[in-house]
């Protein structure tokens, strides 16, 4: 069950990007990401009211729900969507990649989780394997004043999605089930990002064409509905420094998309960077081997 929805998510997130990128023009970008989680909130709560499964939360869990839709819903995407307009979006996903070490670090701070050795090692290779799968990118942006603020941005976003993270992870020890934290908090960050815009006077626009409608119910129902179910599922199931490691899989299904549909050509430092985050995701599941016990303790 962890492998599908593993691979669920990796293949999800890792398309997304096309239909982010087909958001941009008319519609501002919250606006766009108020339409997005408010419409799947919208779709979980039927859900969950249809089935019955919608659980009863008390106030604490709604607290955390509110700081979960701030984080997860909203001010990540913000982050990550302007940090895209200075900086390239190979540099972008190299960043947000970290949210794997992120992850890990924080688990430790606050849960007092013992960090294991494989995901750091696994984590570290993988960003090794990014920074190779998008050296020509790096090394040809030169930095100044806006690439600086864009990688801060990008940093901040991250930083928001592993708090979203821990949040969630948090919920589901308390036996709340990312269904229904999911709905409260989509519903939390559309209605505060949403606030924003009435506060900003940014107007709620609407492309009534194909390729915005298309694009919008893509980020509903598999982008948000699906994916941040199975995510956060993962994050429950495994924990958030071994389920973050999607954020560093999912850039490698952008790029084969990318060759696709862009004409993105495979290099020799991308190959080896492949090599290297498919090595890394090796270790960062695998079992550590249980320490043989003395033949004494045995004995005794």
């Amino acid at each position: 069950m962890n492998l599908f929805l593993y691979l669920l998510t990796v293949l999800i997130w890792g398309t997304t990007w096309i239909a982010l990128k087909l958001q941009l023009g008319v519609v501002a970008i919250p606006v766009s990401i108020v339409y997005r989680f408010g419409l799947a909130a919208l779709v979980l709560f039927v859900m969950l009211l249809l089935s019955r499964r919608l659980q009863p939360m008390n106030r604490r869990g709604h607290l955390i729900c509110l700081a979960q839709g701030l984080c997860l819903f909203c001010l990540n995407f913000m982050c990550f969507l302007t940090a895209s307009q200075w900086v390239p979006s190979g540099l972008v996903a190299v960043v947000f990649s970290t949210a794997t070490l992120w992850n890990a670090l924080n688990a430790r701070v606050f849960f007092k989780q013992k960090i294991a050795r494989n995901v750091l090692m696994g984590g570290a290779l993988g960003l090794l394997g990014l920074g190779l799968l998008f050296w020509p990118e790096l090394s040809g942006h030169s930095a100044g004043p806006h690439t600086i603020l864009g990688l801060g941005l990008a940093l901040l976003g991250t930083l928001f999605f592993s708090a979203g993270n821990l949040l969630s992870s948090l919920q589901q020890k308390a036996g709340l089930k990312p269904l229904t934290t999911n709905a409260w908090g989509m519903l939390y960050g559309a209605v505060m990002l949403a606030t924003y815009c009435l506060v900003q006077g940014i107007p709620f626009a609407m492309e009534w064409n194909t390729r915005y409608i298309g694009s919008l119910l893509y980020l509903v129902i598999p982008g948000s509905v699906i994916g941040f179910t199975a995510y956060l599922t993962l994050v429950g199931r495994m924990g958030p420094e071994r389920a973050a490691y999607c954020t560093v899989l999912f850039p490698l299904v952008a790029l084969n998309v990318s060759a696709y549909a862009e004409g993105y050509h495979w290099s020799a430092p991308a190959l080896l960077g492949l090599v290297a985050v498919m090595a890394g995701n090796v270790l960062v599941f695998r079992k550590p081997r249980a320490a043989l016990r003395p033949t004494s303790a045995r004995l005794a």
